[in-house]
């Protein structure tokens, strides 16, 4: 295998995965509602793009931005509890795009990414928690991988042309 081409994909790889960081720092600034926003849409995009691993990274760094813009209202621990919890979400989406489709990936991070993780904070917060949280989240993780799913697909499509 000839290492220069090995190096040159490997250069751009690391700078389209740099420039999806960026852009989930850029969409951390977009809030929706408290640690809500469009940080996620670059790490889903990109789980699908390079696979679950480099779109776990992804996720979870856009969450990091996301916390960090809106002081960790929660606190560093849960807020690293969220990043790993996107992170899980963005595999699982990813692998469902795969193995069914387009449709089932969008539900499947709409779902787990929404009521699932937010859930995960009943036992500490308790369920005032959850009614505040459950509507702004899921409307947000439904727009972030629906995005995530359509420009994946259109980039897909003007690649195989």
């Amino acid at each position: 295998m000839n290492t220069k081409t090995t190096t040159i994909k490997n250069v751009k790889t690391l700078t389209l995965v740099a420039m999806l960081i960026a852009m989930s720092a850029v969409g951390a600034m977009i809030k929706i509602y408290n640690t809500v926003a469009f940080d996620s849409l670059p790490g889903y995009f990109a789980s699908l793009y390079f696979g679950s691993y480099i779109g776990a990274i992804v996720i979870s760094l856009g969450h990091i931005f996301t916390a960090l813009t809106s002081g960790f209202p929660l606190g560093i621990p849960n807020h690293i509890i969220i990043a790993v919890s996107m992170a899980v979400c963005a595999y699982f989406y990813s692998i469902a795009y795969k193995k069914f489709n387009s449709y089932v990936a969008v539900a499947v991070g709409t779902i787990l990414n929404g009521p699932v993780a937010t859930l995960i904070f009943v036992p500490q917060y308790g369920w005032g928690f959850f009614v505040q949280m459950v509507f702004p989240l899921t409307i947000a993780s439904f727009a972030n991988v629906f995005l995530a799913a359509v420009i994946f697909k259109a980039i897909s499509t003007k690649i195989k042309r």
